[in-house]
């Protein structure tokens, strides 16, 4: 099989260049970024065993995962607004069968998987056909397959589907807490060595703690206009907004150390699907972009990469991959978008945190 031409070089589209890769079937990234940290490539992820971690295996990069990973990482703690413990789970309870990964570290072994040149850096990708892209230099590539792994306002979904992302009601405003050992210890206690939710009435401070002695913190606030976000981003009044929260709380925002950036939060319809279009897909968020309260965006989009990647080298021709791939994508991502978007509305109760204490005392329940 030749002509395989991957859009976007995020998690989903290198775990699928690597995954064909191990399979002797050839692929070219095509990415906009300069090279894989031209930017911010996000906060920390759970890897999970049926997914992100599957997909690894079938990667063959267990072994340089395992280098990275943070089991501590895997601890929860719930708070409410005055800063009371509701809920905790230390990564040793947690069963350590998800620890947490950076998404810089993993996406570097993903690329240092792959031969020189499978991925082109810089470049952008302005035009999406069947059969065809056209490059930001006037360059007109032709390919058997184009996937589009380029998440949530995709090029190369309107070839497949006219949805597009919708606003959730949520926006985040994130921020950065470096050093904190040294110089924001109360932060680091009250974060953990994991997660940590704040929730209240429609609004809720999430941090996580990172690798390097950072806590990356996620204001969330729900509000009508996604355009209301910007004016959040200035500190003032994003912590009028959180004025009725514990000072201890309130200091993950006011103590940040860099811009705060503004988030809304973006998502397909619950079962997003569409009909089989010759010589094309997608993956990941380009293929279902939720919000990310199941967890699943990173490891749904790696499970796509490789679950492509086996099917196109277990079927004689592109069509028949692709159908098989499809059937089994669509009922798994309504499944995973459909608790998303039932966790969001629960973690922003006006009796939050309580919901998201009950189920996290039956999941315990149950394991």
């Amino acid at each position: 099989m030749t002509g395989i031409a991957i859009v976007g070089g995020g998690l989903g589209g290198l775990t699928l260049a690597r995954v064909l890769h191990t399979r002797g079937i050839a692929s070219t990234v095509y990415e906009l970024d300069a090279s894989p940290i031209a930017r911010d490539q996000g906060g920390t992820l759970d890897l999970h065993e049926e997914s992100g971690q599957r997909a690894l295996a079938d990667a063959g990069l267990t072994g340089q995962f395992r280098a990275i990973a943070r089991e501590e990482g895997e601890a929860l703690r719930i708070l409410d607004r005055d800063g009371v413990v509701r809920f905790e789970e230390t990564a040793e309870a947690s069963g350590g069968t998800r620890p947490e990964v950076d998404r810089g570290a993993l996406k570097r072994i993903l690329v240092e998987s792959l031969p020189a040149g499978v991925v082109r850096w810089g470049t952008k990708v302005t035009a999406a056909a069947a059969g065809r892209l056209t490059l930001g230099t006037g360059e007109v590539v032709e390919a058997d397959l184009i996937v589009g792994a380029d998440g949530a306002w995709s090029k190369v979904r309107p070839l497949l589907s006219p949805a597009v992302p919708v606003y959730s009601g949520l926006s985040f405003v994130e921020a950065h807490l470096s050093d904190v050992d040294e110089k924001h210890p109360a932060a680091a206690a009250l974060v953990g060595s994991g997660s940590m939710f704040a929730l209240a009435g429609g609004k809720g401070l999430i941090a996580q703690r990172t690798s390097g002695g950072r806590i990356r913190v996620y204001a969330a606030v729900k509000n009508e206009d996604p355009d209301e976000v910007t004016g959040l981003a200035d500190r003032a009044r994003l912590l009028d907004v959180f004025g009725d929260f514990d000072a201890g709380l309130r200091a993950l925002v006011e103590d940040s150390d860099e811009e705060l950036i503004p988030r809304p939060i973006h998502a397909l319809p619950v079962g997003h699907r569409w009909d089989r279009v010759p010589g094309v897909t997608l993956l990941g968020d380009a293929a279902h972009v939720m919000s990310p309260f199941a967890g699943e965006g990173a490891n749904l989009a790696m499970l796509d990469a490789t679950e492509l990647a086996l099917a196109l080298a277990a079927h004689d021709d592109v069509e028949s991959a692709l159908a098989a791939y499809e059937a089994a994508l669509f009922p798994r991502a309504e499944e995973a978008a459909r608790d998303s978007a039932f966790n969001l509305e629960a973690c922003f109760r006006p009796d939050a945190p309580a919901a998201m204490v009950d189920q996290m005392l039956a999941h315990t329940a149950h394991s």
